[in-house]
C-alpha cells in the first residue's frame, strides 16, 4: 500500500482507539463513530477489491454513504469518481463513457440515466461491461471532471498522494482554529469539499453531511439562504468551506441580526474570485474568513490565508507542499503538486503547471490574483481589465445576484445584470452601479448596463454546471443587447 494511504489510515486508526465512540460521519438519518468508520469501510474495500476492472462511480448526495464508499475506493486502490448531481444529463453520460466506468452506486433518480447509459440494475449497484478501456495514468486514484468552458467537462486523474498531501496541509492550516464540527456544504463531487472532508477527518473532528435539498441547495446556483443558514446555525458547525456567493450570504446574514458568527472558527472561501469589500464586511463582523486558491489539476488547494497568516485581498501564501512563480506574462505557475494528466490525454510530465490565471506574489509571499489569463480584455484606450474582477465588485452589494461585463475594444465597459430581487427596480440597480463604479479606477467602471431577460443558467447553455459565465456563449446569445448598448 503507499506510504500516504498508509498513513492516512493509520490517522484514522489512532482517532478509533482515542475517540472511538466520537460520531466521524453524522447524517440526516445516520451516525458512524470513529471505530465504525474503519470497520465500515475496511469491508467495503474488501468487496471492491473483488470486482471486474474499471472505474468505480458514486452517484449519490450528500451523506456518510457517499464518503464511507469513498474511503474504500481510496483503501482498495479502486480507480473511481464521484458524479456531480449538478451536471446536465449529457454530462454525466460523457462522464461514465469516458471514465470506463463498469460499477455505479446512485440514487435512484439516476435509474433512467443508467439504463440508457447500458448499465443493469443489481441488488444495490449498477453494473455494465466498460463501453470503452481507458489508459488511466499509472497511479490514478480518483477522477474528479472540472466543469470547463463548454459542454464536455474534463476528467482530471489524480493520485492518492497529492490529494492526501493536500488535506494533510489543510488540516495544518486550521488546527489553530482547532474546529471539532464540520459541516459540508458543496457537493461531495466538488474535490475542494472532498478533501475538505479528508482535513476534518485527519483532525478528528465531527463530519455533519446533509442532502443538498436539506441545505437548501439546488443545482449549482440556486439557494433557498433561510434553510441554508439555519442548518448552519442548529449545526453548531465550526468549520466551513463556501464559494463566493453562499459567503455574501452568510455576511449578509450577519450584519441585519438575523444571524450570529457564534461557534464559527474557520470558514473557508474559494471557488471564485471574492471581492476585496466581501472580506472586509466579513471582518467587520467577526466572521473568521480565510481567502484560498486551487485548481483540480493541482488537486485543489494551492495557496491559503490560515490564523496568523492572513492578507486581505490575497489569497495566501503557497501551502507548504508546492511552489508558485509568476511567468513573465504574468500567468500564475505551479510546482510540486500537478495531476497525472487528463483522461485520454497525454500524461503530464512536466514541471510547472500553467494555471491560466494571472497574479502576482508580494514580498512577503502572499499571491495577488488578477483573474483569467483568457478573459482579459483591452478597452480602446488599450487598458488590461479582467471582467471577473469588476464582476465580483458588482454582486456583492446585495442588489445584483449576476453581472457580465465586456469591453473588448470599447471606449466604455457594458455589462448585463440580473437583480438578486426581480422585482427590483432600474432605479435600485442603478444606484448599486454607481456605487460600485465608485470603488473602481475609470478604465474598470461600468458605462453602460441592461438587465438581463432571464438570469444566466446552465440549462440555456450562459452558465457552466457550476454556475461559471459561458463568455463566449453570452456574447452570441446578446449580441443584439449589447449591440444597443454600444450605441447608447
Amino acid at each position: 500500500m503507499p506510504h500516504d494511504i498508509e498513513a492516512f489510515f493509520e490517522t484514522l486508526q489512532v482517532h478509533a482507539r482515542h475517540r472511538g465512540e466520537q460520531p466521524a460521519l453524522l447524517g440526516s438519518d445516520e451516525r458512524f463513530s470513529y471505530a465504525q468508520l474503519l470497520s465500515e469501510v475496511r469491508l467495503r474495500a474488501d468487496w471492491l477489491r473483488e470486482q471486474p476492472a474499471g472505474t468505480f462511480a458514486v452517484a449519490l448526495d450528500n451523506g456518510p454513504q457517499a464518503v464511507l464508499w469513498d474511503l474504500a475506493a481510496l483503501l482498495a486502490e479502486h480507480p473511481m469518481l464521484l458524479l456531480p448531481g449538478f451536471f446536465s444529463a449529457a454530462q454525466r453520460r460523457h462522464c461514465l463513457t469516458q471514465g470506463g466506468v463498469s460499477l455505479v452506486l446512485a440514487d435512484s433518480a439516476l435509474a433512467d440515466e443508467l439504463q440508457a447509459c447500458g448499465f443493469t440494475r443489481g441488488t444495490q449497484f449498477w453494473h455494465r461491461d466498460p463501453l470503452v478501456s481507458p489508459q488511466l495514468p499509472l497511479g490514478t486514484a480518483k477522477i474528479t471532471y472540472t466543469s470547463g468552458s463548454t459542454g464536455a467537462p474534463k476528467g482530471v486523474c489524480l493520485g492518492a498522494a497529492s490529494m492526501l498531501r493536500v488535506a494533510r496541509e489543510l488540516e495544518a492550516a486550521s488546527r489553530e482554529a482547532a474546529p471539532g464540527k464540520y459541516l459540508a456544504v458543496l457537493p461531495l463531487a466538488v474535490l475542494l469539499e472532498n478533501l475538505g472532508v479528508y482535513a476534518a477527518l485527519l483532525a478528528g473532528a465531527v463530519v455533519m453531511l446533509y442532502p443538498q435539498a436539506q441545505l437548501g441547495i439546488r443545482g449549482a446556483s440556486q439557494v433557498d439562504f433561510a434553510r441554508l443558514l439555519g442548518v448552519i446555525a442548529l449545526s453548531g458547525a465550526e468549520s466551513l468551506i463556501l464559494v463566493p456567493q453562499l459567503l455574501l450570504g452568510l455576511v449578509t446574514a450577519i450584519e441585519r441580526g438575523a444571524m450570529r458568527v457564534g461557534p464559527l472558527r474557520f470558514v473557508a472561501v474559494g471557488g471564485a474570485r471574492v471581492a476585496a469589500s466581501l472580506l472586509s464586511r466579513a471582518a467587520a463582523v467577526g466572521l473568521p474568513v480565510y481567502e484560498g486558491y486551487g485548481l483540480s489539476e493541482c488537486a485543489s488547494v494551492v495557496c491559503l490565508n490560515r490564523p496568523g497568516a492572513r492578507r486581505l485581498g490575497s489569497v495566501g501564501r503557497p501551502l507548504p507542499h508546492v511552489q508558485v512563480r509568476i511567468a513573465e506574462d504574468g500567468e500564475v505557475l505551479v510546482a510540486g503538486s500537478s495531476m497525472l494528466g487528463y483522461l485520454g490525454e497525454p500524461a503530464f510530465d512536466g514541471q510547472w503547471w500553467p494555471t491560466g490565471d494571472l497574479g502576482q506574489l508580494d514580498r512577503d509571499g502572499y499571491l495577488h490574483l488578477a483573474g483569467r489569463k483568457k478573459h482579459q480584455f483591452i478597452t480602446s484606450f488599450g487598458r488590461n481589465v479582467n471582467p471577473e474582477w469588476v464582476e465580483a465588485e458588482l454582486t456583492q452589494g446585495g442588489v445584483i445576484a449576476q453581472a457580465f461585463v465586456h469591453g473588448e475594444g470599447l471606449p466604455g465597459n457594458l455589462a448585463l445584470l440580473w437583480p438578486l430581487d426581480p422585482q427590483a427596480s432600474d432605479e435600485q440597480i442603478e444606484r448599486a452601479v454607481r456605487q460600485c463604479n465608485e470603488g473602481l479606477p475609470d478604465y474598470a467602471r461600468v458605462h453602460a448596463w441592461r438587465r438581463l431577460f432571464e438570469p444566466l443558467n446552465a440549462e440555456a447553455g450562459t452558465l457552466t454546471a457550476n454556475g461559471r459565465p459561458r463568455r463566449e456563449a453570452i456574447l452570441l446569445h446578446y449580441q443584439s443587447l449589447l449591440s444597443i448598448l454600444q450605441q447608447a
